[in-house]
């Protein structure tokens, strides 16, 4: 009978116990006979030990000389290790601001998650989410999403949930010379102007808060990244855009449709004359918001972090942040 190597069965018998001097009468036997015995057993125990000893020992003088103790390994300087798998040392903040895009954002995060980690682009996707009442405010989510995006990030991506890269020659790398508006106007399937930087745009940390991020006032679509175009010239940064590319109009996928999708562009009150105006002051020194609650989650198998964030409206700047 065969059993498995992972258990071993215990069998149980009743039988009666024999043992080969359950035969002798101890009776017979003298104390004296009992003790030579065990001298005997204990000289011949002795004898066999000291054979094989002496065998032991005449084998290690035949053995050849003893090895060398190993070289001590020389002194190493502590320091971070080269990447042999080509990824960068710098980590991408994909910011998307989000409002009730859930169509686009199950498309968007695994097609950029994707994207990126065939580039080799080390990077952690946030989508801040509005939950409040007011009007959408693309900048100030974006802002949010700088100030919450973690020491671990040192460049970010403003980028619509609805715009997806098609080619894989466009560059999201670091962008140390300057910004890099990967969504540039002769690229981009529906804004043709030079000063539109809007739909993509990498800065690095150090740049974005140089021009003090962006601007709280836009309330409602649009503006708000030609607004961001005058900071980036206020500052001094040179704008940076793709060559090269060949695929031109059709080298992003445009996934929003706006004819079961409006857009909040309406323009109330004073907001016509005042939101074109250049905010001196306001960006991440003014911004007020609160973050109820981050939610790590994966679609399709790829990570993204929600920033569930309540913006709040100064009303006597900005009216506009409600409707009517």
């Amino acid at each position: 009978m065969m059993y498995s190597s992972r258990r071993k069965p215990v069998l149980y018998f009743k039988e009666e116990k024999r043992f080969p001097w359950s035969s002798w009468r101890c009776s017979r036997c003298s104390v004296f006979q009992l003790f030579g015995l065990c001298v005997f057993l204990v000289l011949v125990s002795l004898l066999w030990l000291q054979l094989t000893c002496s065998g032991d020992m005449s084998s290690s003088q035949r053995s050849s000389a003893p090895c060398p103790p190993p070289a001590p390994c020389p002194h190493r300087v502590p320091g971070p290790e080269p990447d042999p798998s080509g990824w960068g040392p710098h980590k991408l903040a994909l910011i998307v601001p989000f409002r009730e895009r859930f169509e686009e954002l199950l498309v968007f995060v695994p097609f950029m998650h994707s994207f990126l980690n065939k580039k080799k682009i080390r990077h952690k996707i946030l989508i801040v989410n509005q939950l409040d009442h007011y009007r959408f405010n693309r900048a100030s989510l974006i802002n949010v999403g700088y100030l919450e995006s973690g020491n671990d990030t040192d460049y970010l991506a403003m980028h619509d949930v609805d715009l997806l890269p098609l080619n894989d020659a466009l560059d999201y790398g670091f962008p140390s010379d300057g910004p890099f508006h990967v969504a540039s106007p002769e690229l981009h399937p529906l804004y043709h102007y030079k000063t539109y930087v809007g739909g993509i745009l990498l800065l690095t940390k150090k740049h974005y808060k140089m021009c003090n991020g962006m601007s709280n006032r836009f309330w409602g679509w649009g503006r708000e990244d030609d607004e961001f175009y005058r900071r980036l010239k206020k500052a001094d940064l040179q704008l940076y855009r793709p060559t090269g590319i060949t695929t031109g109009y059709k080298t992003f996928q445009h996934i929003h449709d706006p004819a079961w999708r409006k857009r909040d562009q309406k323009r109330v009150a004073t907001q016509k004359q005042e939101q074109f105006k250049v905010d001196p002051d306001g960006g991440l020194s003014n911004l007020m918001y609160s973050v109820e609650s981050q939610q790590e989650m994966t679609i399709n198998g790829a990570p993204c972090t929600i920033i569930n964030t309540k913006l709040e409206c100064d009303q006597e700047k900005t009216p506009w942040c409600l409707l009517g």
